[in-house]
């Protein structure tokens, strides 16, 4: 028997509601070390079908594990090498852009004062100090270390995952005696998982190979570099496109002109349109059956919990909440809020359709009352 059927609802809401907070707060306690085991785990679910094709192929499962290794291994070393490179010869370059970047700030400071706003002519200039800029780069750099230890971590246990993958159906089958409902469920969410992030992965790349050829054909420093950063932003929804936009404007605008930075937001508007809403959501589909409201707060929520990894994973950890909610008839009717449009309308007789018309009209609705008949 369900021990919390001897509270009432009230109480039994308010010790739900107290053991979710607990949770998240023990979550986010732990986060820096929750965060590369979920960046890890959505990894293997990603690279799980290519080990798969090698094991088909006949590759023994330890060569097919070296090579997969060898794989992140390199394009982690070459991502690290390109982002280093490209930091350190933004710090070298500083100094050239010192001149341009006084200039500009004074002049939107005195802008600022004209529109109204006092004091800016001093305070503009100060915030954009280049010698604090040079500080928060020697800072980026201090920190690359930690990032690349915390790479390291992240391969280590995609391969301890991969190793334990072939064994995963038969471990889930006699811990929780998986139903073929459930084991369905899971194979879904795997799949859509992997569906996403391989489609995400592609726009992502041809976002890249866009961004650079715009940034190059334009002549702004560092075009490799923004090119990068591009790529990984795009896995952001909602706000990574606005992101990966602002400093090569910004940039353009110290390095040139101020039409020239306008060409570069222009461009990257053009690119995000054309393949984050035409092509995008051709090849997605219909999507991963979660509302755009609840994308967005979705990478408010997970942000906040485990930092640039949470909103990198946004997407996919709320499909897997969305799935887990789902399983459950008690909690079902939260998976159907975060879910896409409804297509079927609940029976008439369970709709209150005066209500409905006039949320829809935004007046206040008529009190219905029952026919005659209906009374007796």
């Amino acid at each position: 028997m369900n021990a919390l059927n001897d509270f009432s609802a009230p109480a039994r809401g308010l010790i739900v509601a107290a053991a979710l907070a607990l949770v998240l707060v023990v979550l986010k306690m732990a986060s820096s070390l929750l965060a590369p085991i979920l960046l890890a785990t959505f990894i293997a679910i990603v690279v799980t079908p290519a080990l798969a094709w090698m094991r088909r192929k006949g590759v023994p499962k330890w060569a097919a594990l070296v090579v997969i290794g060898f794989i992140l291994l390199d394009v982690g070393s070459l991502l690290a090498l390109v982002t280093t490179g490209a930091v350190e010869g933004f710090r070298d370059s500083i100094p050239s852009y010192q001149e341009r970047l006084t200039l500009l700030a004074g002049q939107f400071g005195h802008w600022l004062e004209a529109v109204g706003m006092d004091n800016s002519g001093d305070a503009v200039p100060n915030l954009l100090d280049p010698s604090k800029l040079m500080v928060g780069v020697r800072l980026l750099l201090a920190n690359a270390s930690g990032l690349f230890a915390n790479g390291l971590l992240v391969l280590l246990t995609v391969i301890f995952i991969l190793l334990e993958a072939p064994t995963l159906w038969a471990k889930l089958h006699a811990a929780f005696a998986l139903t073929p409902a459930g084991e369905e469920r899971i194979r879904r969410l795997f799949g859509s998982i992997n569906r996403y992030m391989q489609i995400k992965a592609a726009t992502s790349l041809a976002t890249a190979v866009c961004a650079y050829a715009l940034l190059w054909l334009l002549g702004i420093d560092f075009a490799i570099f923004w090119a990068i950063l591009a790529f990984f932003l795009n896995f952001i929804p909602v706000v990574g496109n606005i992101i990966m936009m602002i400093p090569p404007a910004l940039l353009a605008l110290v390095q040139a002109d101020l039409s020239t930075a306008l060409m570069v937001i222009i461009g990257y508007l053009v690119i995000n349109t054309a393949i984050g809403n035409v092509i995008e959501p051709r090849i997605m589909g219909k999507g991963l059956g979660i509302s755009t409201l609840a994308v967005f707060l979705a990478l408010l929520f997970w942000g906040w919990l485990f930092g640039s990894v949470g909103m990198f994973l946004a997407v996919p950890l709320t499909v897997t909440l969305v799935i887990a909610l789902d399983a459950s008839p008690t909690t079902r009717p939260i998976a159907i809020l975060l879910g896409p449009e409804v297509d079927k309308m609940p029976p008439p007789e369970q709709v209150n359709q005066p209500l409905l018309d006039a949320v829809a009209m935004d007046e206040p609705a008529e009190p219905t009352h029952p026919s005659p008949g209906a009374q007796g």
